[in-house]
């Protein structure tokens, strides 16, 4: 295969051009030539200067726009022989081998029709006498392969579709602002999202800002007077003190029977019922806009590397195939398998079969829907007699990490929903010792889910000596049957000495659990910590106006972040944001280093380069620091550039957390609660540590923790993103070497 091409079609989502600027890099590094096609299939049939060869450079300063440059259409001709006809005549002429195409399933469905019907469609060109019988014999079908661009997260193959971050970033950020206008007036408001077929944006923007209530096309409200249960749920979180309602909607919800729910027969059922001032805000396409969310733009990076590495293979011309997400881990399915899952979903709606509907929308989705319906309510359930009244304590551990509010508020709220006493704990462990305990109800931590901080307040505080003594007399005082510790490193280190001494202090024998919330993404036992996604869209944040400063100047600039010994921080960033440089502790530091980057960015401004950027970890190096690399590269950049640094220090950890963050927290949250629950009557009760691994929620003993930390740099001794390295030198290249 020597050439390639990609295109963008159906609606457009954020982070498509990070999909195509990585094709096309990743292409270019393998020696492969890569046309883009402008408008979609629209330019496919067109061809001519709609079908152009892209270079290097051609890519650059796209990472971070949203929308898709390329352009992309809707092209009803392309359902029809004649006009695939046409675009196979134009994809000979211009010599491609191979597809990439990043669009919904009409977008991928298209694709495959031409990949099935290609070697009838250049027989046919071969008897019109539209290509001689020698471009004929050469021709082979072309390998697709296909990248889910939809901000509605509707289609099997990944767990998350280009876009879909990006547009609950709008939601949250929406509801968050309607919250407190609302408030201020008591008012109510119903916010319609996107999603005909697919309630994710709703419920998942839901759960993640606290709203009253959520209406999505899977599960429609049940029962013929769902507008009095409503109604009467509303009045009564009003009763209980709260100031304001609001209803999040998604575009295609129905009732029971079909009929379309819409956002303006909800207000009108509010202002009949209950008086309610309501106001309607429908968000519309500014959920598709803007520039890409940091986990956006890194999804897009590694699918679009991805794309290029399977369409080399056997697969991609005997079927399309569609690369995915799960988890952290990057996956291909064969085009069929996933239309058909999703197509099977829009036939259980139309035909009302909710129960399959969310069956086949998989095991988080109705996770997360059970957790949503929990954490509306404006009390906890009726407790049932068989339920066990547990004494379940919370408490916070380590730096600071968005997030940790919401992992607070679910814990409690699902807690109380089981019957437990929920305390929580203030002052970590420090809190601990001095007995700083107090009861939890249900409405104390209303308000707490979009919140930055910790109420709860934290440390890095690690119990020793007599400490423990003082613990163990405030669990018997408190009759506390279970802990949840939500933090870092500091509070894996002090679950991990109550461990050992569980003969010692037999208060300590009750069922433990670490839930990970740290920015530096540096713990075992988990992919993903809360608090991580946050501090890195607040790095992609600032960066991106450290950049618009840069280019006016032409300046460099060295951007120091956090993470202590763990480097993910830097990288995602320095991914996320196109830096030419990224300087890890995994990796070192060595002078040589230095001097090359110096040369290299030097060469690059002679070219014409206007900007510089280089992310480097705190501790990538004890001698050659941010001062030092400044100091550098101010000197050896003689009258082509100026440098500049940017320590972004404690900013990374403020701010209210991210979508992800409080999504991801809050299913955490409820495993932990089930885990207290379930093991507390156990045989063998004992502390554990919770995370993602490759996609899954898995539980790993505390004892077994030591095993897998590096010590000396308090890092997990795998980290699986540091897989992604080559890709991020490939992408960083001003030039391919």
């Amino acid at each position: 295969m020597k050439r390639i091409a990609v295109l963008t079609s159906g609606g457009d989502a954020p982070g498509m051009n990070a999909a195509v600027r990585s094709v096309v890099r990743s292409a270019i590094s393998k020696g492969l030539e890569v046309c883009a096609i402008y408008e979609g299939y629209e330019g496919m049939l067109e061809g001519g200067d709609r079908i152009k060869l892209l270079n290097w450079r051609d890519v650059g300063g796209i990472l971070q726009q949203g929308g898709t440059v390329i352009g992309s259409a809707r092209c009803d001709k392309f359902r029809e022989r004649d006009g695939r006809l046409r675009a196979a005549l134009n994809l000979i002429r211009s010599g491609i081998e191979g597809l990439i195409i990043i669009g919904g399933d009409g977008s991928l469905t298209g694709a495959h029709i031409l990949q099935k019907e290609w070697t009838g469609l250049v027989k046919e060109l071969r008897e019109s006498g539209r290509i001689s019988d020698e471009i004929a014999d050469e021709q082979e079908i072309p390998a697709i392969v296909g990248l889910v661009g939809s901000i509605d997260n509707d289609m099997h193959g990944t767990e998350m579709t280009i876009g879909a971050d990006t547009a609950l970033h709008r939601i949250v950020a929406a509801v968050d602002a309607i919250t407190s206008t609302a408030a201020s007036h008591q008012r109510s408001f119903v916010v319609e999202v996107m999603g005909r077929h697919c309630g994710y944006l709703a419920l998942m923007g839901a759960l993640a800002t606290g709203s009253d209530w959520a209406i999505i096309p899977e599960c429609p409200p049940e029962g013929d007077d769902w507008e009095g249960k409503m109604c009467a749920a509303l009045k009564e979180g009003r009763e209980a003190g709260r100031r304001d309602s609001i209803v999040i909607i998604a575009e295609g919800a129905r009732d029971r029977s079909g009929n379309p729910i819409t956002s303006q027969h909800i207000k009108d059922i509010l202002e009949t019922r209950l008086g309610e001032d309501t106001r309607i805000t429908v968000l519309g396409h500014v959920q598709r806009g803007g520039s890409p969310s940091a986990y956006d733009r890194n999804l897009s990076t590694r699918l679009g590397y991805d794309a290029v590495k399977a369409l080399l293979t056997p697969a991609a011309i005997a079927e399309p195939i569609v690369i995915g997400v799960k988890g952290n881990m990057i996956t291909r399915t064969p085009l069929t398998a996933c239309l058909n899952k999703t197509w099977e979903v829009a036939e259980a709606i139309k035909s009302r079969d909710y129960d399959r509907a969310m069956a086949l929308r998989g095991g988080s989705f109705g996770e997360s829907f059970t957790i949503a319906r929990t954490l509306l309510r404006v009390f906890p359930s009726m407790p049932k007699s068989n339920q066990k009244s547990l004494r379940i304590g919370v408490i916070h551990s380590g730096g600071l990490a968005p997030g940790m509010n919401t992992a607070v508020r679910a814990a409690i709220r699902l807690g109380l929903d089981k019957g437990f006493v929920m305390y929580g704990i203030r002052n970590g462990f420090r809190g601990f010792v001095d007995g700083n305990i107090e009861e939890f109800d249900w409405m104390s931590v209303a308000g707490l889910s979009s919140t930055g901080g910790a109420e709860l307040g934290t440390n890095r505080y690690i119990p020793s000596r007599g400490d423990f003594y003082a613990i163990a007399q405030n669990i018997e005082k408190y009759n506390l049957d279970g802990l949840v510790m939500i933090g870092g490193l500091a509070g894996y280190q002090s679950v991990i000495e109550m461990n050992k001494r569980r003969e010692s202090f037999p208060a300590f024998k009750i069922p433990i659990i670490c839930m990970p919330a740290t920015i530096n993404n540096n713990l075992p036992g988990t992919d993903l910590s809360v608090g991580a996604d946050t501090a890195l869209n607040s790095i992609v944040e600032v960066i991106g106006k450290i950049k618009q400063s840069a280019v006016a100047s032409q300046r460099t600039f060295i951007v120091e972040v956090m993470g202590k010994y763990c480097g993910y921080l830097a990288m995602m960033s320095a991914m996320a944001t196109g830096a030419e440089r990224v300087y890890l502790h995994e990796e070192g530091v060595m002078l040589k280093n230095l001097v090359d980057d110096v040369e290299k960015l030097s060469q690059d401004f002679r070219r014409g380069k206007r900007l510089g950027l280089i992310v480097r970890n705190e501790k990538a190096n004890e001698l050659y620091t941010t001062d030092f690399m400044h100091a550098l590269f101010e000197e050896e950049g003689h009258d082509l550039f100026d440098v500049r640094q940017a320590v972004l220090g404690h900013m990374q950890q403020g701010g209210d957390p991210s979508p992800f963050d409080r999504i991801f927290a809050t299913r955490l949250a409820s495993r932990c609660i089930n885990f207290v629950g379930d093991t507390f009557d156990s045989d063998e009760v004992t502390a554990v540590c919770i995370g993602q691994i490759e996609g899954r929620i898995e539980t790993l003993e505390m004892d077994r923790v030591p095993r897998k930390l590096d010590d000396k740099h308090m890092r997990p001794k795998k980290q699986w993103w540091m897989k992604m390295r080559e890709l991020a030198r490939i992408m960083a290249q001003s030039e391919p070497d």
